[in-house]
């Protein structure tokens, strides 16, 4: 049996956040201040059953409200949390 040569061919440095990566942290971290985004539900109230939830289908879905307009989680809560109109 041959044995195989486990020698990396290139090297890969540890990973680091780029500028731009601190940069959307910073700014992201100002929208979700401004939103009173949270990552829990407020009571009753939550990301997937929002109206502005794009597909409530999933865990991880894009939030289209105007001031947002950002991936959010199903049990996530903001300010501008509004119910879904009864389709009578």
């Amino acid at each position: 049996m041959t044995e195989i040569d486990s020698t990396p061919v290139y090297e890969i440095g540890a990973p680091e956040p780029k500028p731009i990566d601190e940069e959307l942290s910073v700014q992201l971290g100002h929208l979700a201040e401004d939103a009173i985004l949270r990552g829990k539900p407020n009571g009753d109230e939550r990301c997937d059953n929002c109206l502005y939830y794009l597909d409530t289908d999933k865990d991880i879905t894009y939030c289209w409200h105007p001031k947002l307009r950002i991936l959010v989680g199903g049990d996530w809560w903001c300010q501008w949390w509004e119910e879904i109109p009864d389709e009578d």
